[in-house]
């Protein structure tokens, strides 16, 4: 398999763009060199992995190149025409039409926890609400030992300090590429061990800014409005 974007996928990608940039949020497909960053960490007894916004499949053809098979992938992407082709060109891969941020509600997958989640979403046009949503339902979907990968156009990671430390999470940057349109970092998102969310709930209990403090200044999700993927 190659992870090469054809110009059909541009095509689509594109003129989903048009129609709806704040769901898209990206002129083209991701590229190759990022779709090896964004799967290098992954292994076939990682499996089964679960993909968030797979778009015209980019990271899914990462994935298999990987040595990963199609039944081991779950795709969760909510524009239905990019759900049709993935389809037609994963048919053995588990492709569910949804809303990312109601992965923690829809009860599908507490039957096959998966090893690792890749994220083709563009978190940056989300609210922080909808982050939350998106990265604490993937982490409720995930095994022990499981990381969120996530690609970025910032110069930092989407999900802010205050998502992960109310979510028991750290993340990590583990590369980027300028050979992307536009270049893109990427994060790795894990669980923190026990001893590292003792010693920040201290230090924010010391200063006035826990969970708590975060609960009340964000109020009830807003979930806002679905996005697509890669």
């Amino acid at each position: 398999m190659t992870t090469k974007t054809t110009c059909a996928d541009f095509v689509q990608f594109f003129r989903s763009w048009v129609s709806d940039p704040m769901r898209v949020a990206a002129i083209a497909p991701s590229g190759e060199r990022l779709a090896r960053l964004m799967t290098q960490e992954i292994e076939p007894l990682d499996g089964p992995i679960l993909e968030l916004g797979p778009g015209t499949g980019v990271f899914t053809r990462a994935l298999l190149a990987r040595g990963l098979s199609e039944s081991d992938l779950t795709l969760i992407e909510f524009g239905e025409e990019f759900a049709a082709r993935l389809r037609g060109r994963f048919p053995e891969t588990r492709v569910v039409q949804m809303d990312a941020a109601q992965l923690d509600q829809c009860g599908l997958f507490a039957d096959a926890p998966f090893g690792a989640v890749i994220s083709g979403l563009p978190l940056l046009s989300m609210s922080p609400d909808k982050i939350a949503a998106i990265v604490g339902g993937a982490f409720a979907t995930m095994r022990s030992g499981g990381a969120f990968y996530q690609f970025t156009y910032g110069p930092r990671c989407p999900v802010s300090r205050s998502i992960l430390d109310r979510l028991g999470l750290k993340a990590v940057r583990i590369g980027s590429t300028v050979r992307n349109i536009p270049p893109a970092g990427v994060y790795r998102i894990s669980r923190r061990k026990p001893l590292e969310i003792s010693i920040d709930r201290s230090k924010y209990q010391s200063g006035n800014a826990g969970v708590a403090a975060y609960a009340a200044e964000t109020g009830a999700a807003d979930l806002g409005r679905p996005e697509a993927g890669a």
